[in-house]
């Protein structure tokens, strides 16, 4: 059995914190990775790469930049299958980080996603923010 740490990351917060390195998405991201195993699964990194890659991004980072972000993230990411279906998010696209979260049984789920963070706690998994997890995850 593996007791190790795990946590989900929504796209929006991975999006944020490619294009902005010094955000506090990217410090979020950052400190997920030292203490927990950040988990996805086909569906969540297949939609960071068609959101990440999206031309209205150009302005902010180079789509090279973008690239090794993605490249990066997969690298370091654990890569899980989604066993659960989920239908309580009222944005239908959010429900598979909820689906993914439960099946990962993760600790948290950071997102700035509105309508993932007012459903904290959802099944007993705390939706924070990325500033909150910043201030109150050791």
């Amino acid at each position: 059995m593996n007791f190790a740490r795990r946590i989900v990351v929504d796209t929006g917060v991975l999006v944020s914190a490619a294009i902005r390195p010094e955000s506090i998405p990217a410090l979020a991201l950052e400190k997920a990775f030292l203490l927990f195993e950040v988990c996805v699964c086909v569906s969540t990194l297949a939609e960071l790469e068609t959101v990440l890659l999206r031309d209205k991004f150009d302005r902010y980072a180079a789509r090279a930049e973008r690239e090794v972000f993605i490249e990066g993230f997969r690298a370091r990411a654990l890569m899980l299958p989604v066993s659960q279906i989920v239908t309580d998010c009222p944005d239908p696209k959010d429900n598979i980080f909820l689906a993914l979260a439960d099946t990962v049984q993760a600790e948290m789920l950071i997102s700035s996603d509105p309508h993932l963070v007012d459903m904290h706690p959802w099944r007993g998994i705390p939706i924070l923010p990325p500033a909150a997890f910043l201030v109150g995850i050791r």
